[in-house]
């Protein structure tokens, strides 16, 4: 049975159908990490992250209007995409959480202080300059113009499905 809905005064019960069904799609773990004037760094956990554009580069992610993190991520420059390995999971629950002592005695790499902010063992990192911002309901859609990007081949994808961390299987069919 499919539930449709326009959003608008969504009931408690539909928005968690609509979570539930969401939950079915699986992808990647990502922590997006940004600069702060004062103080530690932004770090987020989304599992909101794609392309958009090849040329010029772009990527997106959304945030959740109720994030304490949004006014400064909103306000910087440039933040930085660390796409997470299937190891990662504890970091990916350390960013995820509300609290402000998320970088208490984390080890992150930067060029300078108003540099991006790099997660080690990270996957794949996308160094971003800020592009556009649009309104997308209770969250805030961030796209991001790529200005550097480095990737390891030798990890595995840290998977979010179901509500739940997953591993990636070997492959299924044949390419």
């Amino acid at each position: 049975m499919s539930h449709s809905s326009d959003g608008a005064g969504t009931k408690p019960d539909e928005q968690r159908r609509f979570r539930g069904a969401l939950a079915m799609f699986a992808t990647g773990v990502a922590v997006i990490t940004a600069p702060r004037g004062q103080g530690a760094p932004v770090g987020i956990t989304v599992a909101s992250f794609n392309s958009v554009s090849l040329d010029p580069p772009l990527i997106l992610f959304s945030v959740d209007r109720r994030c304490l993190s949004l006014a400064d991520l909103c306000e910087s420059p440039r933040y930085a995409v660390n796409v997470l390995g299937e190891a990662q999971h504890e970091l990916s629950n350390r960013f995820a959480k509300a609290n402000s002592g998320k970088w208490d005695g984390f080890e992150f790499s930067t060029r300078d202080c108003n540099s991006h902010v790099l997660l080690p063992g990270a996957l794949a990192t996308f160094e971003c300059e800020a592009y556009a911002q649009h309104d997308g309901g209770d969250h805030v859609i961030f796209v991001g113009r790529v200005v550097r990007h480095q990737a390891r081949h030798d990890g595995r994808p840290l998977i979010f499905f179901g509500g739940e961390y997953r591993a990636l299987d070997e492959r299924l069919i044949a390419a």
